[in-house]
């Protein structure tokens, strides 16, 4: 795809609904004896994957499709039934394949779930960078409360075969270092537990804000989970109840794009509508309105939702943030500097090397083709000194299969006209209406 932006920039922008919101009330609602009506579920293939999950579909049903999917009823929230089952060469007995495919938080959340599923059998697999993603830490802990899962390849990664049975353990600890979803997924079984759940968390803990988000929505469905320590949470058992509708909040994680967007803008009098934001969202990537303040971007909230303006940034900027509790906005800040020629040093960004890709390599490929030559260093951190070199005469920007990567780099168009993004369906992953979206602002010339 290839990127000419025209010379204004002022519009209202229907964001996505939140997919990490959407994927732990659906792990939740498939608990429910009568699962409540969704409302506003996330339309992306992470969504979907989670739902293949809940719903039970093999990799060969009719998938949902996201563009019909208004809310989840009770009747669609069905028991986990009707997989295509496979003769598992390990243990001869037949389970149910569900393929996740390049979705890293329903192939955590699915873990977990599938484990509570008594007497039923499970092959959970993913697409090729799926087995590559390492999942040890999480299948260690619930085997540690009583879960039958076995590795059917590379140990330590998917994928895997799960036996569900009755998980009677009272505590678990695990590193909380890599990735928030381990305890998520292992916080949102908690209530499950004839006895609750007490987590032990060691090391430093990343993206706590996602933790926090699961506490919020696990109350939102009755459950009681609660920090008793800095680094230790307990949940009591009791299972989950709800009756009313729920309604997904917009992603806070996309408003990003648009974040950026204003950023890099020749245009002052741009202004740019996001509905459906709100100043006290649970979403820890809310952040992101604090962040770009010191890049020119304004926040107004009103009942309606942000606004945003562009505003005078400082002279002799340097941006010097940890990003452990936002990894997910490091993509989009680090490109936002660099065409800004903001030199920057951030850290917290661990997790990275373990997403869709290794996304800090990912953004040093890429950026150089810009002329700005960054430094990975710890394999957590990535500097900047704000030195411009040439760049390459034509730029095409890889993506990786990451969703990210394509959406930070789009608005670099704005000042490399003409920029092409490779392989631009990728954004399917979280955000599918992006470059739709993004069409009112490009030049149609």
């Amino acid at each position: 795809m290839t990127l000419h932006f025209a010379n204004e920039l002022r519009g209202k922008v229907l964001l996505p609904a939140s997919k990490s919101i959407s994927n732990r009330v659906l792990f939740i609602n498939a608990t429910l004896d009568a699962p409540c009506r969704i409302d506003n579920l996330s339309q992306c293939d992470d969504t979907d994957a989670m739902l293949r999950v809940v719903n039970g579909e093999a990799p060969s049903a009719q998938p949902i499709s996201p563009r019909s999917r208004k809310g989840q009823s009770a009747s669609e929230m069905a028991d986990l039934f009707g997989c295509v089952e496979e003769n598992s060469a390990n243990t001869q007995t037949a389970s149910k394949r569900i393929d996740i495919g390049a979705a890293g938080t329903a192939m955590r959340f699915a873990t977990a779930l599938l484990a509570t599923r008594e007497g039923q059998h499970f092959l959970l697999d993913g697409t090729a960078r799926m087995r590559q993603r390492p999942i040890r830490v999480l299948v260690d802990a619930l085997r540690s409360i009583g879960a039958d899962i076995s590795y059917t390849e590379q140990e330590g990664f998917p994928p895997l075969l799960i036996h569900g049975s009755k998980l009677t353990g009272t505590t678990v600890e695990l590193s909380a270092d890599v990735s928030s979803q381990y305890v998520s997924a292992l916080l949102m079984l908690g209530p499950l537990l004839p006895h609750g759940l007490q987590v032990k968390l060691r090391g430093e803990i990343a993206s706590r804000p996602y933790i926090n988000l699961t506490i919020g929505i696990m109350e939102r469905f009755g459950a009681r989970a609660m920090w008793i320590g800095e680094s230790t949470l307990y949940v009591h058992s009791g299972g989950y109840h709800r009756t009313e509708p729920f309604r997904v909040e917009q992603d806070w994680s996309a408003a990003s794009y648009w974040y950026e967007l204003m950023a890099l803008t020749p245009d002052s009098q741009a202004t740019i509508q996001l509905p459906g934001l709100t100043a006290n969202s649970m979403q820890g990537d809310s952040r992101v309105a604090e962040l770009f303040s010191a890049l020119g971007v304004q926040t107004q909230y009103d009942e309606q939702g942000v606004t945003l303006t562009k505003v005078e940034r400082p002279e002799d900027l340097f941006l010097h943030i940890d990003l452990s509790e936002q990894p997910d906005l490091a993509q989009t800040l680090v490109v936002t500097c660099a065409m800004l020629r903001v030199p920057f040093h951030f850290e917290g960004l661990q997790s990275l090397r373990i997403k869709e890709t290794d996304r800090l390599a990912a953004l040093q490929t890429e950026l150089a083709k810009l002329g700005i030559e960054v430094q990975i260093r710890l394999d957590s951190e990535m500097l900047w000194d704000g030195h411009v070199r040439e760049s390459l005469p034509i730029v095409q920007i890889d993506t990786y299969d990451d969703h990210r990567m394509a959406m930070a780099f789009a608005p670099c168009a704005m000042l490399y006209d003409g920029l092409v993004i490779n392989h631009p369906e990728v954004v399917s992953k979280s955000y599918p209406t992006f470059w739709e979206t993004l069409q009112p602002f490009l030049s149609q010339s």
